[in-house]
């Protein structure tokens, strides 16, 4: 891992960490992780920065904020999708991209939905990787989360559970931030990604053949006027992201110039 330059993001200017491998000149890849993940957890240790460094791109990662090495805020309202679709904007600028592909998982891929029509003109293509339908992190517990937070009360929702393994899992994590995240996402009432209004840019969506969500992707795929799915054999969720055949799936799909 590269030391992180940091850029400012949003109108508090909370510090974004952000990666880069590979030459300036080349196509750029910008890969945006997932909830309670980090761009070390989600790209780097399983292949994904390697494989596309190979197939001759740049690579530009970033934590989102309250992830990894950015700052943290403990505020809900410092979580909204357009701020985190505003940091991927704000990293393209501060790196001097005027287009570039994205890869993004879970929360990461829900920010891209936002990405992709929000700055259509700069995001060619985009690989969206267990995206979820409907309200995000729907089906994380937050009484429970908050409950664990303040009184150190178990958490007993499998689904929730799930989640607070993976944040404890990953160094660095601060789950009084990560509640915020949830809190923050939830206080819309969106139910979103809207098929109705899908990107218009050709996307990848891939989904586990054992996430409960893959119905919804599978919809928003087919939603999508230049959308594709690809199942992911034998993954859950939480795996997915080390899947050798979501990641060559994904390169191919990003090599490909005939959509």
């Amino acid at each position: 891992m590269p030391e992180p330059t940091y850029v400012l993001g949003g109108e508090d200017g909370h510090r974004i960490a952000t990666y880069s491998w590979g030459d300036d000149a080349l196509p750029t890849v910008v890969v945006v992780h997932g909830f309670a993940s980090n761009t070390k957890d989600n790209w780097v240790s399983t292949g994904w920065v390697r494989d596309l460094l190979r197939a001759g791109f740049r690579v530009l990662g970033l934590d989102q904020r309250g992830h990894g090495a950015s700052d943290k805020p403990h505020r809900g309202r410092d979580y909204d999708l357009s701020q985190l679709a505003g940091d991927v904007e704000v990293v393209l600028d501060t790196y001097l991209v005027d287009t570039a592909h994205y890869v993004g998982y879970s929360l990461g891929a829900r920010v891209g939905w936002e990405v992709l029509q929000d700055f259509s003109d700069r995001i060619t293509r985009g690989v969206l990787g267990g995206v979820p339908d409907g309200i995000p992190l729907a089906r994380l517990d937050i009484e429970q989360v908050r409950a664990l937070v303040t009184d150190g009360t178990p958490v007993t929702d499998p689904v929730t559970q799930n989640y607070i393994a993976l944040t404890e899992r990953v160094p660095g994590n601060d789950v009084r931030a990560l509640l915020a995240i949830a809190e923050g996402l939830r206080g819309s009432g969106r139910v979103d990604p809207d098929p109705a209004h899908a990107p218009s840019q050709p996307v990848m969506f891939a989904t586990g053949s054992l996430d409960a969500i893959i119905e919804g992707s599978r919809a928003l795929a087919a939603a999508s006027p230049h959308g594709r799915f690809v199942e992911i054999p034998d993954r859950h969720h939480f795996n997915a992201p080390g899947s050798r055949v979501f990641r060559q799936a994904a390169i191919e799909f990003l090599t490909d110039q005939d959509d």
